[in-house]
């Protein structure tokens, strides 16, 4: 058994500790906003927070994770939080929406440790991937964001 915190919740899960923690996250505990991408952590879909850090979950072995504090899409909260969902629904940032939990965990994240991010900031941090190409709608978000953080 691997007990693991996720969302403010301890769950003991009975699954192998090379588990990617994403199929823990969707198949065993159920919480299905961490979407799967690519599989080899280039994408960003599956992004969560590990201790606040913005990380890959398909790339994280469950055995792994020890003690950290997880977080996804489900749970996130905060005034970066807040900040960037009204951001982005304010600047209509959704296309087909799929690449979106991993898209607000990372610009959370950014927005947790800079809240003034320059645009070369925000592309050095927003790596994940949008198949519609939304790019300069979430770099305007997580400026929006930026700004009503200031409020």
């Amino acid at each position: 058994m691997i007990t693991l915190k996720v969302n403010g919740e301890t769950h003991s899960v009975d699954v192998d500790p090379q588990t990617p923690l994403l199929w823990v996250l969707r198949d065993t505990i159920g919480l299905t906003g961490t979407k799967y991408g690519c599989g080899i952590a280039a994408c960003g879909a599956c992004t969560v927070h590990l201790d606040g850090q913005a990380t890959r979950s398909c790339s994280v072995a469950v055995g792994d994770v020890g003690n950290s504090a997880i977080t996804t899409i489900e749970a996130i909260q905060g005034k970066a939080a807040q900040a960037v969902q009204a951001a982005w629904q304010n600047l209509d940032v959704v296309q087909c929406g799929y690449c979106q939990s991993g898209q607000v965990m990372a610009a959370t994240a950014l927005l947790t440790e800079n809240a003034r991010p320059t645009d070369a900031d925000i592309d050095a941090a927003m790596t994940n991937i949008c198949r519609c190409a939304t790019y300069q709608r979430i770099r305007s978000a997580i400026h929006e964001a930026a700004r009503q953080m200031e409020i």
